[in-house]
Parts: structure tokens; C-alpha cells; sequence
């Protein structure tokens, strides 16, 4: 007989076996390393989230196995400031150049610095997402000399190092159209010979520096900058600088042991950093290079890959706003690294919310596949602890629907849930969420009003057939004042118009009845031929609203 196989693992757990086979293999016995790597150069924008929850849901999934296993994300804040963000004075050009560490904060800005203020959000979104991290500012990795045999050892390795990148430099040199190489600032080439190492000025405090000389035996560096500064330092003792990105990429790896660290398709292609750092950790800094999946972009409904350099890009907190902690790690966790995930913003939402309830419901009712529960499991909860969940989840189309007609007025919204089954603190966190894309992104001509005074000379133009289908209608409302109840209403006046018992199966005849019935009704309500479900609009107008304006 066969053996029967288990259930098919998803892509976390398949990623999570090779982590722990890799780092058994090269540090048996310590804690396995999986690490991120943000910069606080603007916004860090929703995009980046990718770069974060990949590596948190492996590190969970070792985690949960009963593995020692650390999360680091490496706080890119020494990072050159390149370019000022859509929406900033553009007065802070004077700082491009400067670590992003010393520029000033935006103004108004509570953080001390640049860095700080857009790291905050991030903070505070992983914190709500349930990720668990070890911050490492590189700022303080460098300035403390944390690094310093690193880049020594590299300032040593420099032919070497040059030799690598060699390899891949496409670069023809006499081309017109290509005055510098490609990745010029990030692997450190220049006319004065190769450095992996980049000063910042002494004087004027930027990276427009150039070494002109360097001696193995001292140490002594001589730099010159374009601001016309120029000093001789001892590097064993100089901390005000940093390795070029592809050269410190791998010195990390090296440094903090790392097992895994994926990256996006820009450093993921032929002779980009991933491919070029891993032979410069084995070669140069004695490591490995860690398991490195490339991830695809993220992006909103309706919106091409997302950049902070384009302006006004959602962030992670954006997306907490009106989305639940659970449904927005769901959607990580279902997706493979290397598929596309698309952020529903727009009226998309709510595919999205009926697509998770519907997953809630076959969790519920244990119908649910291997690979459906165990994302499930991964959305809901960490190896430490369950995450924040609606109590009495409401469709998201029916809050935002009556959040809308109603204006988020607290007394009906009391009354409306009561009829679904809800109180207002049990439909949260949802309700919130529902109420924040009503205000932010619902679009200006879903949004729903109904009319203050019966529409008198709509109702005197109706027909017979319309008129008896309205009063049917009006008669029977409280007949069950609930959604469910309200439906079977709806549906039903045309059938008894037609004479036909109410769980008779719609005929193309049948359905074009029910719609002309509900266009008249939502000519009456709101003054449109489409709205909300009818249904929900009748729950959210209330009984004696909904008599009001249906006064045949």
C-alpha cells in the first residue's frame, strides 16, 4: 500500500528546511540569522514591506520548529541623502551628499534627525504586523568602529575586490552616452585607482571625497573633497565613513553571520550587488553568502511599481489603515517571493475582504487545504503570540457601505450593526479599517447620499407594475429588519408580482424584473440608478427613512 503523503508544504516552510539544513551546515549549534535592510531615505514606502516580511516569515516558521533564529533589519542611515522627496522644502538640497543621519529632520518634525523621522512609521508599523527585529543602525555600527577590521581588511583587499567587480563592469570606457559606470558610487571604481571606502569630508561633512593615497603599513588615507577640503588620517582611527554599498553588503553577511536574506529583482539580476557580493564574502571576508530568493515589487490597484522617489507612494501605514494586521500578512504569506502582490486601495478591497472571510469560514468549518490553513495560521498569529483579530467581522462592502450612508453617524452605526449581528467595539478592527477607506479612497462617485424628501414626481410617473412592486416592498420591511431578512425581501416582490414561490430558480425573465424593481428603488433612495446593495441601503436608511421616500 501506498504511503499516504502528507500535506504540500508552502513556500515558507520549503524556504525554512533550507535555512536550517544551510546554517546546520555552517554554524551548527548557533542561532540561525535571517536579516532585512531598510533606508530611511524618504518614505519607506510599501514596497519595502516585502523586504521585511520575507525573511520575518521564514524566521517565524524556524521559530515555531523550536530554532534559536534572529530577525536583524539593518537601518541603512549612513547612507549618502541622494535626492529630496516630493513634498519637502527644497532647501534641504544643501544636504545631499551628508549621511542621512545628519540631516535635519523635515520641519515640524518631533525626531532628531532625518533618518530617525522615517524610520518611525516603520517602527511602529512592524510593531502592529507582529515582527519581531533586532535594529542595527549602520550609523552607529560605523561611527563606533564596530567595523574597522572589516574595512581595513578591505582597504587591504582592495585589488582583489577590484579584480571581482572587474568581471562585471560593462561600462565601454570611450562611450559618449556613459560619462561613469553604471553603479559608480556603489562599487567605489574612479580615476585615482579602486577604494571600497567612501570619507566623509571633514569640512563640509559629505561623501564628494576622493582618496588620493593609502598606505597598507600606517593606515594613512589622504582625501580630497569638492568642497576643496583635503586632510591625511590614520584609517585604523577614522570611523567618519563608510564601505561602498557592494563591498558592505558582503562584509554583513560576513559580520553578522547572515542565512538568509532575500532581495528585489534590482539586486538580483546578472552582475548586480547579490551576485557580485557573494563572491566578494568568500573571497575577501572569509563568509557565505546567505540564501538569497529575489522577490517581485509590490503595488497598489491600478499603479506601477512603486518608488519614493516618485512622490506620494503608500506606506506600510497606509495600508495598516485600512487593512487588518491579519489580511495584510495574509497576503504576503500566500504569495511566493518571486510572484507580483498588488495592494487593493480602490473598490478592489472588498474582493479582497470577501476572499479572506471566505477563507475564515473554511478554517472555521475545517475545510480548509494544507496550504490554505497553514497561511491562515501565518496571518493570524507569530511563534509568540496571536495577533489582533475583529471579534464580529462584518462583509468590509457592507461597513463601508453603511459607514457611507450613514456618515459614520455613532448612533446608527449602533443600530445598523445590531441588525447584523454586531456591536460597534465587536466589528473592530474592521470597522475602523472600513471607515478610514470611506474617508481616504472610496471614490467620489461610489459614495452614496440618500434623499432628505420623497422624490413626489418620480413616485406620480410610476406605472402600475411599479407602483404594486414599491408598496410591496414598503409593507413588508419590518417583516425581518435583518440583512438576511431584507434580501429574501428584495428578491422576492418581483417573484410574487410574477405569482412564482420565493425559492424558485431566476429565469432570464425573472432577473430582468428584479432589476428594473431595484432601479426604481434606488432612483427613489438616492437619486441613481446603481448604489450599495439594496439590501444594505435599506439597513443603513433605516425602516422609517426608507417609508419616507417610498410614500406611494
Amino acid at each position: 500500500m501506498a504511503q499516504e503523503s502528507g500535506p504540500e508544504p508552502d513556500w515558507v516552510s520549503r524556504m525554512a528546511d533550507e535555512v536550517i539544513e544551510a546554517a546546520a551546515r555552517r554554524s551548527p549549534g548557533q542561532p540561525i540569522v535571517c536579516a532585512s535592510g531598510l533606508s530611511p531615505s524618504g518614505p519607506i514606502h510599501l514596497g519595502n514591506l516585502r523586504e521585511v516580511m520575507t525573511p520575518h516569515l521564514v524566521a517565524d516558521e524556524i521559530r515555531r520548529r523550536g530554532h534559536d533564529c534572529e530577525h536583524l533589519i539593518s537601518w541603512d542611515d549612513y547612507d549618502r541623502f541622494r535626492r529630496v522627496p516630493a513634498g519637502i522644502d527644497p532647501s534641504w538640497e544643501e544636504h545631499i551628499g551628508k549621511p542621512l543621519s545628519e540631516v535635519p529632520a523635515p520641519m515640524g518634525s518631533p525626531f532628531a534627525n532625518w533618518a530617525e523621522h522615517f524610520k518611525a512609521p516603520m517602527i511602529a508599523a512592524l510593531a502592529d504586523l507582529g515582527v519581531p527585529y533586532r535594529g542595527i543602525s549602520q550609523t552607529e555600527q560605523y561611527t563606533s568602529g564596530a567595523y574597522r577590521d572589516q574595512v581595513l581588511l578591505a582597504m587591504r583587499e582592495r585589488a582583489r575586490i577590484d579584480a571581482i567587480l572587474g568581471r562585471f563592469r560593462t561600462k565601454k570606457k570611450d562611450s559618449p552616452e556613459n560619462q561613469a559606470p553604471e553603479n559608480d558610487d556603489e562599487d567605489g571604481a574612479s580615476g585615482r585607482g579602486y577604494y571600497p571606502f567612501k570619507p566623509y569630508c571633514g569640512g563640509c561633512g559629505r561623501d564628494d571625497t576622493t582618496i588620493t593615497a593609502y598606505d597598507d603599513d600606517t593606515t594613512a588615507m589622504t582625501y580630497t573633497c569638492a568642497c576643496g577640503f583635503s586632510e591625511t588620517v590614520a584609517l585604523r582611527e577614522f570611523t567618519r565613513g563608510k564601505l561602498v554599498w557592494k563591498v558592505d553588503w558582503p562584509m554583513r553577511w560576513a559580520y553578522e553571520g547572515v542565512h538568509f536574506e532575500p532581495s528585489g529583482v534590482d539586486h538580483s539580476s546578472p552582475g548586480s550587488s547579490y551576485q557580485v557580493g557573494g563572491l566578494i564574502v568568500d573571497e575577501v571576508f572569509g563568509g557565505e553568502q546567505p540564501i538569497g530568493p529575489m522577490y517581485a515589487f509590490v503595488g497598489i490597484t491600478g499603479q506601477a511599481k512603486m518608488s519614493s522617489s516618485r512622490g506620494s507612494v503608500p506606506t506600510p501605514g497606509d495600508a495598516l489603515e485600512i487593512l487588518e494586521v491579519p489580511v495584510l500578512r495574509w497576503l504576503f504569506a500566500r504569495r511566493r517571493p518571486n510572484q507580483a502582490i498588488k495592494v487593493a486601495f480602490d473598490q478592489e478591497i472588498h474582493r479582497l475582504y470577501d476572499e479572506w472571510d471566505a477563507l475564515e469560514r473554511k478554517v472555521a468549518a475545517g475545510t480548509a487545504g494544507g496550504i490554505e490553513t497553514t497561511g491562515h495560521v501565518r496571518a493570524v498569529s507569530t511563534a509568540e503570540r496571536e495577533l489582533p483579530r475583529t471579534a464580529e467581522p462584518v462583509a468590509y462592502r457592507t461597513l463601508a457601505s453603511v459607514i457611507d450612508v450613514t456618515a459614520g453617524d455613532a448612533t446608527q452605526l449602533e443600530r445598523i450593526l445590531a441588525g447584523l449581528g454586531a456591536t460597534v467595539d465587536g466589528a473592530r478592527p474592521r470597522l475602523d479599517r472600513a471607515a478610514h477607506w470611506v474617508e481616504g479612497y472610496m471614490p467620489d462617485d461610489a459614495h452614496t447620499r440618500l434623499r432628505e424628501e420623497p422624490d413626489t414626481e418620480l413616485l406620480a410617473s410610476l406605472d402600475d407594475q411599479d407602483r404594486e412592486a414599491v408598496a410591496m416592498l414598503r409593507d413588508h420591511l419590518t417583516d425581518d429588519w435583518s440583512l438576511d431578512g431584507l434580501t429574501t425581501l428584495v428578491y422576492g416582490v418581483p417573484k410574487k408580482q410574477a405569482g412564482l414561490p420565493l425559492d424558485v430558480k431566476p429565469t432570464d425573465e425573472l432577473k430582468a424584473a428584479q432589476r428594473r424593481f431595484f432601479v426604481v428603488v434606488y432612483r427613489l433612495l438616492v437619486g441613481a440608478d446603481t448604489g450599495p446593495r439594496l439590501p444594505t441601503l435599506l439597513l443603513a436608511a433605516g425602516p422609517e427613512r426608507v417609508r419616507h421616500l417610498l410614500a406611494v
